[in-house]
């Protein structure tokens, strides 16, 4: 059922449908209505322009994502070393053309990845030497193998998202790590933008997190949330696709500014456009 206060958001990337967004009762996300069936999900991300799953730089969209994505490489693994705990395993899931698992690698790290895209997986297989897999070969792998298990910017793509938080709680050590990153629709940048929020990736992010919502699902499965880091960078992305969204203007300055607003007030509030959650048995 939805009410007044629920959001409706087009498809800018591939379909042009319509989807509402729905607070979830339970843990207080909200939910992508109606989701689309699983056999059908793949089709949403069939566009050149998805830009996990290729490796072009076509246009100033593509050309600052590859120049962020190298800068917040290094910080990543700089964060998974943080929390290694017995050993340097990483298990990354959703991993797209490899480029994390890579530097991880060149970093003293041993690790696999997890990626559905075939077109993906065969790109981050040439980096990685083989060590990306399709999502079949997660039941594969033994209980209480990984130090660190990485999900940056995937638990939103999941279906079947409990049963997920599940199967990667069996497969970390009980001194592992968990790492999710997600966009929060509690940033100031999603309140400007609204509907035309690009991080809200309807329908291809079928979830939508804050703080409390993440907290109340992870609690759930005797999870904790043991930090929260932001990712600074996300807000001028993500506000630069969103005046392309907007359509009224497509103005690098305006998303700047947006950014920077962003960031500046999450200072206080700690509510960045995206957000890094660590995370530990309870």
């Amino acid at each position: 059922m939805t009410d007044e206060n629920d959001l409706k958001v087009i498809d800018h990337s591939v379909s042009g449908e319509e989807f509402t967004l729905i607070k979830n009762s339970e843990f207080g996300f909200l939910e992508t209505t109606p989701k689309p069936d699983i056999d059908k999900l793949p089709h949403y991300y069939e566009s050149k322009d998805y830009i996990s799953h290729t490796d072009s730089r076509r246009n100033l969209v593509e050309i600052i994502y590859h120049i962020v994505r190298g800068v917040s490489l290094k910080k990543k693994v700089q964060l998974i070393d943080e929390h290694a705990s017995d050993g340097k395993i990483l298990l990354d899931i959703g991993c797209g053309t490899g480029d994390f698992l890579k530097v991880a690698k060149e970093n003293g790290w041993y690790g696999y990845g997890i990626e559905p895209n075939a077109h993906a997986r065969e790109i981050a297989n040439k980096k990685t030497n083989q060590g990306v897999f399709d999502t079949d070969e997660l039941l594969k792998f033994k209980e209480h193998r990984f130090d660190v298990i990485t999900l940056w910017h995937v638990l939103e793509h999941l279906p079947d998202l409990e049963n997920q938080i599940e199967i990667y709680k069996k497969l970390l050590k009980p001194s592992g790590t968990l790492i999710i990153a997600v966009p929060n629709h509690k940033s100031y940048d999603a309140a400007y933008y609204q509907e035309f929020w690009a991080a809200y990736d309807v329908p291809r992010h079928l979830w939508h997190f804050c703080q409390d919502s993440m907290a109340a699902l992870l609690s759930k499965h005797f999870l904790k949330v043991v930090d929260v880091i932001p990712m600074k960078y996300d807000a001028y992305y993500v506000s630069l696709l969103s005046e392309k969204y907007r359509k009224a203007s497509f103005k690098l300055f305006r998303a700047f500014i947006t950014g920077f607003k962003s960031n500046s007030k999450a200072k206080r509030s700690k509510e960045a456009s995206s957000l890094i959650f660590v995370v530990k048995n309870e």
